[in-house]
């Protein structure tokens, strides 16, 4: 019974059913001539996946599309394989191994690699966040590796398929060697499946990627001109020469916002400056100082905390995400005063941040120019709370514990 598979040669998806059929003995094709973006786009095509993608399989019962099913598919056809595992505790964890491939290592490869390849918007903290979530992926799968040569029995199984396929563009494109190493059993496992004879037939020679693609870079629009008008010419009209000091007087800068509210008895200067030069008595000192300062008619405080916390695997990672974040709240230094703490000894770590602003509002300079705002819960200080005014206290401080927990670092912005 031969079946027709709708894609390109290269697509990694459409290899899943192909190796599957390498494993089965199942008849599976190409389709002859296919053009990505032509062939897909026929109404022959769309009667078959009404949304174009592809690999599509047609078999003489009927279509079948999204890669892992059509692999099943090819599974199933000739019942007597071991694609599906020796027993039912095995074909579940199986489909447990098919379902994490997909959700936790070919999607976050695919958030890293396609913004920069140019098939999505590049934004650096999205990037941050996948990167962070493959490293977690990568991890539990290498901890799973230490011990088991394939994923499921000690075989090749329908798992080691689709997910030493969905593997193989992050190998080839995006993960290099420097990336890797820290999952060494993953890489052990990798190599083995992938040179083995039925994957070699459908992917051919995979190598590692050397480099990491470049982000799309941001060129501006070309300029168009406006067709000019015939001018008629003009008579010679002598100037008078401006005065030296008129010629070079500088045009006046629009003021910030914040520079035109009332004045405030607080200096912020004054308060950055004791908070730098307090060595000892930092609570009895500084915390107090920053209190005996503090106006609430020209100043708010804000807690921030980082969204997505649960991502936070990598310590370095996570580390640089709020550098990134400081250097970006640059354009309000003038304005503003902040700590960020990175909390816990063990991942996921969470980021917590105390921000003072001049002005009863968070500046919307910021929130419109800062895109890193949006990836934060924004919360404003009650004072007259005084479990709040001691956990603004305590992160002022670096206070350690910090509601219970260790600090792995903590940044100072001033």
């Amino acid at each position: 019974m031969l079946q027709i598979l709708h894609s390109t040669s290269n697509n990694k998806n459409a290899a899943k059913g192909l190796i599957a059929a390498e494993y089965t003995g199942v008849k599976v094709e190409l389709a002859k001539d296919f053009q990505m973006g032509v062939s897909n786009k026929t109404p022959e095509f769309l009667e078959m996946n009404p949304i174009g993608k592809v690999p599509v399989l047609q078999t003489p019962d009927g279509p079948v599309f999204e890669s892992n099913a059509i692999a099943r598919y090819v599974t199933k056809t000739k019942p007597d394989n071991l694609l599906f595992g020796s027993s039912l505790i095995e074909y579940a964890q199986i489909e447990q191994w098919n379902d994490f491939s997909a959700t936790e290592v070919d999607a976050n490869i695919a958030r890293w690699l396609y913004p920069r390849l140019g098939y999505a918007v590049y934004i650096p903290p999205a990037e941050e966040a996948a990167v962070a979530a493959l490293k977690r992926a990568l991890g539990a799968l290498n901890t799973h590796l230490a011990s088991n040569t394939y994923l499921v029995g000690h075989s090749i199984t329908l798992a080691d398929i689709i997910m030493v396929c969905n593997l193989s563009i992050g190998f080839g494109v995006i993960m290099t060697k420097s990336f890797t190493k820290e999952f060494p059993h993953v890489e052990r496992y990798f190599w083995t499946v992938v040179n083995q004879p039925n994957f070699c037939k459908i992917l051919g020679e995979v190598k590692q990627a050397e480099s990491i693609p470049a982000p799309p870079s941001k060129k501006p629009a070309p300029a168009t001109e406006k067709p000019k008008a015939k001018e008629e010419p003009k008579k010679e009209v002598k100037e008078e020469p401006k005065p030296a000091e008129e010629e070079a007087a500088p045009k006046p800068k629009p003021k910030n916002p914040l520079d035109l509210l009332p004045p405030s008895p607080m200096i912020l200067d004054d308060w950055k400056r004791l908070y730098s030069n307090t060595k000892t008595n930092f609570r009895e000192v500084a915390v107090k100082g920053f209190w005996d300062m503090y106006d609430p008619e020209g100043y708010s405080l804000w807690f921030c905390d980082y969204k997505y916390n649960d991502e936070n695997t990598v310590s370095f990672v996570t580390l640089n995400k709020v550098g990134g974040f400081l250097q970006r709240m640059d354009l309000v230094r003038k304005y503003a005063f902040g700590k960020m703490l990175i909390v816990g000894s063990e991942p996921p770590f969470k980021v917590q941040g105390l921000w003072l602003f001049r002005g009863k509002e968070i500046p919307k300079f910021v929130m419109d120019e800062v895109y890193d705002m949006e990836l934060y819960e924004w919360k404003q200080v009650d004072i007259n709370d005084e479990a709040q005014k001691e956990r603004v206290s305590q992160m002022i401080e670096d206070h350690e514990p910090f509601e219970g927990q260790a600090l792995l670092d903590a940044k100072c912005f001033k």
